[in-house]
């Protein structure tokens, strides 16, 4: 039922969004007369910013076409699947120009907001590497033929990639993978794999929630996984291709998002406004354009996600060295050949600073020459992977760890 009221209200306010896009064009045209008078711009303001009130639940494009290498050449780059499996695609940003550079799997969260969210990640790597991404599909379009999705899953998976792509791999956990990156990995050790990573660097992630909780952690704990089930979890309606799949919304995760910094969303969409009626359209379309990308919602399989809140956030199987996969125990101290850095924000209010720098107390046969942690300061969450910090100032330093372990 929670399903179908939400898609009830998006129906009735879809075309409601169509008529105030329509009208924002129409007020915002240069030959109307009356076009800049103060209320005219004011009334084509407010239609923009209702034509984009909505969510979408279409992954949005990755637009990376070309790259810059070697300062000044322009390569063009094309998207390529190279594996699929029903609940993830891996892609390959193939760059025209292919050079001997170091392989790098980025495993972006399975959450609700699609892998396109870390476009940025992914092109600042770009010029430097030859980049592979895990590009989760919505749970929505999945039939529901092709089963259930759990977190065991989700292991397998990054495990079945990192054999494709090779032993010399290096793999990057943003945020919530850092769990099951560190399993995968610690499997393939245990079993003396040959294709074990050459390096993971996990970014921002719940090695260890006890550890400086935040307000995500603690709103975790303080509810039962039967209450996630009885509150967040439905089934998809019948018109979507994973009819009666149950799942975690990704509105109700955007809603979960929005809630914690509310004053910040409003003060930018407040500003977006002034700059739409000034004429500041440099600086409302950027705005515009990290709205668009961050109201792109996908919804989580509901076994994934209930698996998450109760191993990582209520057991803390990880760090208790209680975490299984299909029965075997993860042992990250059987890690011995795979380098390892941590990367934390300072101000981050989703994944305090000092859970995923656990990770280096895990893995104790790693040698201390191939272990790095890095806190990024004045940044939150997002600014672990993604801005100007990220470019100038973390970037270099994964660059460099990624080079020193080949």
């Amino acid at each position: 039922m929670l399903y179908d009221a939400y898609q009830a209200q998006n129906d009735i306010f879809g075309p409601i969004r169509l008529m105030a896009g329509t009208a924002s064009e129409w007020l915002g045209q240069s030959w109307l007369p009356i076009g800049d008078m103060p209320f005219v711009r004011s009334a084509a303001a407010v239609m923009e910013l209702l034509s984009h009130a909505g969510l979408s639940h279409q992954r949005p494009a990755f637009r990376i076409d070309q790259v810059t290498i070697d300062d000044d050449k322009q390569v063009a780059v094309r998207e390529e699947i190279v594996a699929t499996h029903p609940f993830c695609s891996l892609v390959h940003f193939r760059k025209e120009l292919m050079r001997d550079e170091p392989t790098v799997l980025v495993v972006a969260p399975l959450s609700g907001h699609f892998p396109t969210l870390l476009r940025g990640t992914v092109e600042t790597l770009l010029p430097d590497h030859n980049v592979y991404l895990t590009d989760w599909a919505n749970a929505r379009d999945v039939p529901l033929l092709f089963g259930r999705f759990d977190l065991d899953d989700f292991v397998e998976v990054l495990i079945r990639f990192v054999h494709l792509l090779g032993r010399r791999t290096h793999v990057i956990a943003v945020c919530q993978p850092s769990v099951p990156v560190l399993a995968a990995v610690s499997l393939m050790a245990a079993d003396h794999d040959p294709c074990q990573p050459a390096s993971m660097i996990l970014m921002g992630g719940p090695i260890d929630t006890r550890a400086n909780p935040t307000a995500v952690n603690r709103f975790a704990m303080a509810h039962t996984l039967d209450w996630f089930e009885r509150t967040v979890i439905t089934t998809v309606p019948a018109r979507y291709p994973g009819a009666f799949r149950r799942v975690y919304p990704g509105f109700l995760q955007l809603a979960g998002f929005l809630s914690m910094n509310f004053d910040r969303h409003v003060s930018a969409h407040w500003t977006m406004f002034r700059d739409l009626v000034r004429g500041s359209g440099e600086s409302a379309a950027a705005t515009r354009e990290f709205y668009d990308e961050y109201t792109a919602v996908m919804d989580l399989p509901a076994d994934f996600y209930l698996q998450t809140v109760e191993r990582v956030f209520h057991r803390h199987d990880l760090p208790l060295g209680q975490f299984r996969v299909r029965g075997h125990l993860v042992e990250p101290a059987a890690i011995e050949h795979t380098a390892l850095m941590t990367i934390e924000g300072e101000r981050d209010d989703v994944c305090g600073p000092g859970q995923t720098v656990a990770a280096h107390n895990l893995c104790t046969h790693i040698p201390p020459a191939r272990k790095t942690h890095h806190l990024q300061l004045n940044v939150g969450h997002y600014g672990v992977f993604h801005g100007r910090r990220w470019q100038s100032e973390t970037y270099p330093k994964v660059k460099s760890f990624i080079r020193t372990q080949g």
